[in-house]
């Protein structure tokens, strides 16, 4: 937030995004992506995580492939099942990359928190100027 409670920019907050991209500026690896696979961690199957993530299978799967094929390594596992269906789960390279992942979002958060006050300390130096 930029100001302390009741200020004129309390309500105001400063967003990112974290990707991995390719030397030729192609987007690898986005936060559709991570989220991709938080949702596989969670849900067991690429159906109902691209279903919660409300895009198409084949998207999804476009994703994964796409991910795999320029990091080198598989990300997910599927088995397949009878009549309640197969299952998916992210192979062990899968689970490594989002623990990877889910260290440097909150180690970037807290970075982001100081540099984030330091840019809204000027703001409202700005605002208080005039």
């Amino acid at each position: 937030m930029a100001g302390h409670k009741g200020s004129k920019y309390y309500d105001i907050f400063l967003r990112y995004e974290i990707w991995l991209e390719s030397v030729n500026e192609e987007k690898i690896l986005t936060g559709e992506g991570f989220s991709l696979l938080l949702e596989i961690e969670k849900s067991g199957s690429l159906v109902i995580a691209s279903n919660n993530l409300k895009i198409s299978y084949r998207k999804a799967w476009g994703l994964l492939r796409n991910i795999e094929q320029h990091l080198g390594f598989s990300l997910v596992k599927k088995q397949r099942g009878g009549a309640k269906g197969g299952k998916s789960f992210l192979s062990p390279e899968g689970e490594e990359l989002l623990r990877a992942y889910k260290a440097l979002h909150y180690e970037t958060d807290i970075a982001m928190k100081s540099i984030a006050k330091v840019f809204f300390r000027r703001i409202n130096d700005i605002s208080d100027s005039k």
